[in-house]
C-alpha cells in the first residue's frame, strides 16, 4: 500500500511566552523566559513557588461564559489554540473540507487536574453529603478537549485523546499522521493542552524532587545542559497543528508549513520516572523515526530535544544523540525550548513541534537559554544553540518527547517539496 503524504497547513499556540502563534515564535527567537512566581494559588508553603504560567488569559474573552464554565482550564487552552490553528489553515469556512473525513486527535497527560482538586476540596469541606458539580466528570476527563473541538466545528472524523505522560501530544501527532497516511482521513486537528499548575501538580512533582527550587531567580531556573540544573519548571498551555493529506491541501490551495515525514516510538523498559542511564530508549526512538522517514542521520539539521533541565535526563538524551548521529552530531543544531516555556507535560510535544516546524520554514533555530556552567558529563562540543537563535538552513528537524513510564516518541518534519 502506498502511504499518502502528510503536511502541516495550520498552527495555533497559547503558551507561557506568547498567547498567539506569532507571539510565541518571536519570544522563542528573542530568548524570553516565561517563568515567574505562581499566581494561580498561594505557593508560600511549597518547595517550588514559581512556574511558567499562561499570562493575561481570560477564557471568556474567547468562549461564551456559560460554555467556559463547563470546561477545565486545559480545555480552555485547547479551544483557543484550535481556533487559531483552524483559522490559520483556512478550515473555518464551511465546505473547505469534508466533515466526515476531518478528525481531532489531541494529547493531554493529566487532563482536568484542577477540576478534580476543587471538587475533592468541596466534598471534604462539606458534611459528607455527596454534592458534586454535574460537569465534574466531563470537565476532568482527558479526552474531553477533542470532543469540544469537534462539536464546535462539526468535525466527525477520528476523535480521541492520547495519554502517554509528557509524550502525549507527540503521540497525538503520530496517530493523526498515521490515519491520514492510511487514507482514513483528509485532515486532522492535532496538538495538546495541559493545565497542571495547581497545588496538587506542584506538590506532587515536588514530592518526587523533579522540580527546580530556584525560587530566588525563576527566570533562570530552567537551564538544560547546565551543570547546576536542579529540575524542570512546570509550564501550561496548548498548541494546535493541523495535519492534512498533501494532495487535499494542494487542491484547495492551502499554505504548507512543512511535511511530517516520519515518527518513532519506543519504551525505556527501565524505570517509572528516570530515563535509561545510557539513553537506550531515546536512541531507539530516533533510529525508528529516521527509518520511518527513510532519512539518514546526516539529513537532520536540528533536534528540538526533550531537554527538561533534570540532572539525569539531559545526560541520557545527549548520550543517545551521539549514539545515533555519530560524527554528524557535531554538525547539528540542538536546542531545548523548555528553557523558555518550561515543561508543558502532555502539551510539550505540540508546542515543541511548532518550534521545529517554524525552524524548518524560516531557517532559524531557537536558542537554549540560561546556560552558565559546562557539565563535565555532557559533551559541550555539541552545538546546543546557547543564548541566541542561530540562522542556518534547516531542511529537516527532529522533535523528541519522553514521558514517565519510559514512553518515547519522536517526529520528523522537513521542507515540503
Amino acid at each position: 500500500m502506498e502511504l499518502k503524504r502528510v503536511v502541516v497547513t495550520g498552527l495555533g499556540a497559547l503558551t507561557p511566552i506568547g498567547n498567539t502563534l506569532d507571539a510565541y515564535w518571536n519570544a522563542l527567537l528573542n530568548g524570553t523566559s516565561g517563568a515567574a512566581n505562581i499566581t494561580h494559588f498561594d505557593p508560600e508553603r511549597f518547595k517550588t513557588r514559581f512556574a511558567c504560567e499562561v499570562k493575561n488569559f481570560n477564557a471568556t474573552d474567547f468562549l461564551d461564559r456559560k460554555e467556559a464554565r463547563k470546561m477545565d482550564r486545559f480545555t480552555h487552552f485547547a479551544m483557543v489554540a484550535a481556533e487559531e490553528g483552524v483559522k490559520d489553515a483556512g478550515l473555518d469556512t464551511p465546505g473547505t473540507c469534508d466533515p466526515d473525513r476531518t478528525g481531532v486527535i489531541w494529547g493531554s497527560g493529566i487532563g482536568g487536574l484542577d477540576t478534580f482538586l476543587q471538587e475533592s476540596k468541596n466534598y471534604t469541606a462539606g458534611d459528607g453529603t455527596p454534592r458534586f458539580n454535574p460537569f465534574f466528570i466531563p470537565k476532568m476527563i482527558a479526552d474531553i478537549s477533542p470532543g469540544h473541538i469537534s462539536i464546535k466545528y462539526g468535525f466527525r472524523g477520528p476523535n480521541f485523546t492520547t495519554v502517554s505522560a509528557c509524550a502525549s501530544a507527540t503521540n497525538a501527532l503520530i496517530d493523526a499522521m498515521t490515519y491520514i497516511r492510511l487514507g482514513k482521513a483528509d485532515v486532522i486537528i492535532s496538538g495538546g493542552s495541559e493545565a497542571a499548575i495547581t497545588e496538587a501538580g506542584i506538590g506532587g512533582f515536588n514530592a518526587m524532587h523533579a522540580l527546580s527550587v530556584r525560587n530566588d531567580n525563576p527566570e533562570k531556573a530552567s537551564r538544560p545542559f547546565c551543570k547546576d540544573r536542579d529540575g524542570f519548571v512546570m509550564g501550561e498551555g496548548g498548541a494546535c497543528i493541523v495535519l492534512e493529506e498533501y494532495e487535499h491541501a494542494k487542491k484547495r490551495g492551502a499554505k504548507i508549513y512543512a511535511e511530517i515525514v516520519g515518527f518513532g516510538l519506543s519504551a525505556d523498559a527501565s524505570h517509572i520516572t528516570a530515563p535509561h542511564p545510557e539513553g537506550l530508549g531515546a536512541s531507539r526512538v530516533m533510529i525508528n523515526a529516521l527509518d520511518d522517514a527513510q532519512l539518514t542521520p546526516a539529513d537532520i539539521d536540528y533536534i528540538n530535544v526533550h531537554g527538561t533541565s533534570t540532572p539525569l535526563g539531559d545526560i541520557a538524551e545527549t548520550k543517545a544523540i551521539k549514539t545515533v548521529f555519530g560524527e554528524h552530531a557535531y554538525n547539528l543544531n540542538i536546542s531545548s525550548t523548555k528553557s523558555m516555556t518550561g515543561h508543558l507535560l502532555g502539551a510539550a510535544g505540540a508546542v515543541e513541534a511548532i518550534a521545529s516546524i517554524l525552524a524548518v520554514k524560516n531557517d532559524i533555530v531557537p536558542p537554549t537559554i540560561n546556560h552558565e556552567t559546562e557539565d563535565p558529563d555532557i559533551d559541550n562540543k555539541l552545538n546546543f544553540t546557547f543564548h541566541k537563535a542561530q540562522k542556518r538552513t534547516v531542511n529537516a528537524a527532529l522533535s523528541n518527547t519522553f514521558g514517565f513510564g519510559g514512553h518515547n516518541a519522536s517526529v520528523i518534519f522537513k521542507k515540503a517539496e
